[in-house]
């Protein structure tokens, strides 16, 4: 398999206080949107060294990994991005519950990629947020009343 057709395995961080979800704040030609801070795994990390390694990176903010909350598949052909398709992209993202134990959200040392800031979206209001994975917007809303983790399928 050619490395353009692996399929990428990262962990995201669901993070809530105050009825807020944490997020980075980016741009794109559309406007602002906002992803959930986390990303790849490394070779020879499990998921919870990944999911604090991404968030100090990221948001600057050590983190204690609580319960798997969603499972998605993001299959880039199936989607409205083209260069995704093109690239073959093909993402498995394990979404844990995640609490803040030491430090001030705020861009880290190593923000992901057009990152302009972070910032804490209120969770009920986020149908007015071009949030992504879209459908966590529907989800997020009663996450803790879930007794186990939801495979959310390949969506956007």
């Amino acid at each position: 398999m050619k490395e353009s057709e692996d399929i990428r395995v990262s962990a995201k961080a669901i993070i809530v206080k105050g009825n807020k979800l944490l997020t980075a704040k980016k741009e794109d030609e559309n406007g602002f949107f906002y992803t959930i801070p986390g990303g790849g795994q490394n070779h020879s990390e499990n998921l919870e060294q990944a999911l604090v390694r991404e968030c100090l990176e990221e948001v600057s903010v050590e983190i204690k990994m609580k319960r798997l909350l969603f499972i998605r598949d993001y299959i880039g052909a199936n989607h409205e991005f083209p260069e995704h398709a093109a690239r073959k992209v093909h993402h498995l993202e394990i979404m844990f519950e995640a609490e803040i134990i030491n430090g001030t959200p705020e861009n880290g040392s190593e923000p992901d990629n057009g990152q302009l800031s972070v910032e804490w979206l209120p969770l009920n209001e986020l149908e007015k947020f071009r949030l992504y994975p879209k459908v966590l917007i529907t989800h997020l809303k009663n996450f803790s009343e879930f007794k186990e983790a939801v495979y959310l399928g390949d969506v956007n």
